[in-house]
């Protein structure tokens, strides 16, 4: 009794509630309810009158109903200064929401739906409508929950705790959907701490950070056919090119305070673009709830709550909804490799480092000020794995690509001598970390079947996508960070010295059938005084467009799937900027419409030709005709599908070559598929010959060959004619 007055009690449905009394010898039911505000309180029982209880002492109050049984169905009726009087269900009459089998599950680790059990939940027990809070705070010496159906006041409704399991429980009757909500946590030492769940299906925006109860299972899908097929598919086999977007920034309304699209506005306008350009996926910069803007959504407070920026999980559903119904995959950026200091979050959450370490050598990052996770904790592990299978059932989202997989991985990443700890055998490897890594994509992979992951992994860490069974991490690709610096920077050389370095376009081939690649020309390689990919190219306008085309050619045709961050099918000149839309006006300019038509068809042409993607992870489908010529700076190459193949010729000069004789593995006649000089894109027109025959004349080890006109920093897509064309697009829909 001491300890419920004093607000730190574990258990007040043990006193409070209805319990099993005999007084005088009479059996019956002693009701005690608590109010720390209440002149009075009285119990209504269906079929009785309305029975007043007593002050027991301090705000408790209690009364025997004799004769009565537990458990026992009633209502409590509170009279308040002024005449003021609140009727409502006792919520401690109720049995916990959270069994035996659910702690034991979380205890180790492996619960995989503990998004269901954890967090608020709108439910009807009993007849009666409430919602049910659970939360893990093992250290905490009392939790309740507060908001704005009662004041905000931690001494309305403790929570109890489940035993060792560190988890605390309530059922509050006649609140609902929209309820503003946290939990007051008072820690050992006696400090109070108000946080926000970590289960919260939505959040305020700052400066709010109140959780908000969802009712859930609101939204109807109309998707069946894309869930019913993604089981089956074969991502590696499949062509992937993927539209990078940052949803606040993709367009605004200019007329209201240049507001973000909200995700039901973007939906059909962004299906409609990226179904135009051929992408056959979208990845979202992430999601999750984030206080910051400018971290672009990657400083996570609400792992489980699409931002309210852009409106509802319900409109978040609908944005995902519409892209499957148009044939479009949907990727999401996720962080499980830190979390931002924000003291309303996850920091410090029951006073003590529950995510987090504790020692900062371990448990803080120094690139960016936030906390890294305890991946040696199999809560810590349950909560980030259930959120990934959160995100791909919940939400339909078919992958993840998870960020900053190297911080994870060495335990001195971005750190200097003495601020790192070794692990237990010596080394530099974080042993917590791969192992969650590797249960995290075997999980995926058994429970969502079809679904991807994606690590952002810039070193040379062995075996990222290799099966876990192989000693591997599991992904199934990896970004190919290597390729995209050295591809960047060979670009951004004057013409004039390429052939000097001629290395660096070539030299990703070395190790292209080490992992599954995607080839990501991504938003960080357009912030932050990096310039944009038209800034970086040498030259005048046109120069820079053709580098541009020439760029994008090369990285469709070689192996490895494929990223293109929103904005580049406009070739702008300024960075990304995330408080502005992108540069919509710029679409029609002459230059850049052509440079947007050039994109557009290049994209048909990838999902066309299933050459391009059917066999990207094995050598077999890709043969170098020609990498040394240096000294003119072109480079050729075959890509293999079977019998079908295409040729792709690479001028990386401002010259056009007269003539230029190259092998093909094959006789008969070439149609010219594409060339990026096309004077729809804003080329010259250079060498736009329909057909090419083949000769019998040797080069390049091949019997035949065949004599081009190389355009001016140009490309040139052949495939012979009249072949059968694969059309086939991956189950993603026609383009």
């Amino acid at each position: 009794m001491r300890h419920l007055l004093a607000g730190d009690h574990t258990t007040p449905h043990s006193i409070l509630g209805a319990h099993p009394a005999t007084v005088q010898g009479v059996t019956g039911v002693v009701v005690r309810a608590m109010h720390p505000d209440a002149t009075g309180i009285e119990v209504l029982v269906e079929g009785r009158e309305a029975v007043p209880m007593e002050r027991e002492t301090g705000s408790l109050f209690s009364v025997f109903l004799p004769n009565a049984t537990a458990p026992l169905r009633y209502r409590l009726r509170f009279h308040f200064a002024g005449d003021a009087v609140w009727e409502r269900d006792d919520p401690y009459r109720f049995l916990p929401t959270i069994g035996e089998i659910d702690a034991h599950l979380f205890a180790e680790g492996t619960h995989r739906r503990l998004w269901e059990k954890l967090g608020a939940h709108v439910r009807t027990i009993d007849g009666v409508r409430g919602v049910a809070f659970a939360v893990w705070a093992p250290n905490a010496r009392r939790v309740s929950v507060v908001g704005d159906f009662c004041g905000w006041d931690g001494r309305v409704y403790p929570m109890r705790t489940m035993g060792s399991s560190g988890i605390w429980e309530l059922f509050i009757p006649e609140i609902g959907a929209g309820a503003l909500y946290k939990y007051e946590i008072i820690t050992q030492a006696g400090v109070p701490r108000l946080k926000t769940d970590p289960f919260a299906f939505k959040m305020e925006q700052m400066p709010g950070t109140s959780s908000i109860v969802v009712d859930e299972q609101a939204y109807t899908w109309d998707d069946h056919q894309w869930m019913q097929d993604r089981p089956h598919r074969d991502a590696p086999r499949e062509p992937m090119l993927i539209y990078e977007v940052h949803l606040g920034s993709w367009a605004r309304v200019p007329e209201e305070n240049n507001r973000p699209l909200t995700y039901r506005e973007i939906a059909p306008r962004l299906v409609e673009h990226v179904r135009r350009l051929g992408f056959t996926h979208i990845e979202l910069l992430p999601v999750s709830e984030h206080p910051f803007t400018g971290s672009w959504g990657y400083q996570v407070s609400g792992y489980f709550a699409p931002t309210s920026r852009y409106g509802t999980p319900d409109d978040f559903r609908f944005l995902v909804d519409a892209c499957h119904r148009a044939g479009i995959g949907v990727l999401l950026d996720w962080v499980p490799a830190h979390f931002p200091k924000d003291d309303f979050a996850l920091r410090r959450f029951d006073g003590t480092a529950l995510y987090e370490h504790e020692d900062p050598r371990l448990g803080e990052h120094p690139d960016w000020g936030t906390l890294i996770f305890n991946y040696g904790r199999p809560e810590v592990r349950n909560f980030l794995i259930a959120n990934a299978l959160f995100w791909l059932e919940e939400f339909h989202v078919d992958g993840l690509r998870v960020d900053a997989v190297a911080s994870m991985l060495y335990l001195d990443y971005s750190r200097r001598p003495g601020e790192w700890l070794r692990n237990r055998y010596g080394g530099r490897e974080n042993l917590e970390a791969i192992d969650f890594l590797r249960q995290l994509n075997e999980t995926v992979r058994a429970e969502e079947p079809g679904c991807i992951t994606i690590a952002e992994e810039s070193t040379a860490w062995p075996g990222v996508t290799k099966p876990v069974s192989e000693g591997g991490l599991g992904f199934t690709f990896k970004w190919n960070m290597g390729w995209m610096h050295d591809t960047l920077r060979y670009f951004a050389r004057d013409p004039l010295y390429r052939r000097f370095h001629q290395g660096e376009l070539t030299f990703a081939m070395v190790y292209e059938y080490n992992e599954r690649f995607i080839m990501p020309l991504s938003h960080d390689e357009v912030v932050h005084l990096k310039r944009s990919l038209l800034e970086k190219m040498p030259g005048d306008l046109w120069q820079k467009l053709a580098n541009l085309r020439l760029l994008l050619t090369y990285q469709y045709t070689r192996p490895g799937k494929k990223l293109l961050f929103m904005g580049t099918e406009f070739a702008p000149w300024a960075e990304w900027n995330h408080d502005t839309s992108l540069d919509w006006h710029l679409a029609g300019e002459p230059q850049r419409a052509g440079f947007s038509r050039f994109v557009e068809d290049l994209g048909r042409l990838y999902r066309e030709r299933s050459a391009l993607w059917r066999n990207d992870h094995v050598p077999s489908g890709f043969a170098w005709i020609d990498l040394a010529d240096e000294e003119n700076s072109v480079v050729s190459y075959a890509r293999h599908d079977g019998h079908e193949h295409v040729i792709v010729v690479l001028n990386f000069l401002p010259i056009p070559r007269e003539q230029y004789r190259i092998g093909v593995p094959t006789t008969g006649r070439y149609s010219l598929v594409m060339s990026t000089d096309d004077s729809r894109y804003g080329g010259s027109g250079l060498g736009m010959r329909p057909t090419i025959e083949v000769q019998d004349t040797p080069f390049h080890g091949y019997p035949q060959s065949v004599a081009l006109q190389l355009p001016p920093l140009g490309a040139l897509v052949l495939a012979l004619e009249d072949s059968a064309v694969a059309r086939a697009d991956g189950g993603h829909g026609s383009s």
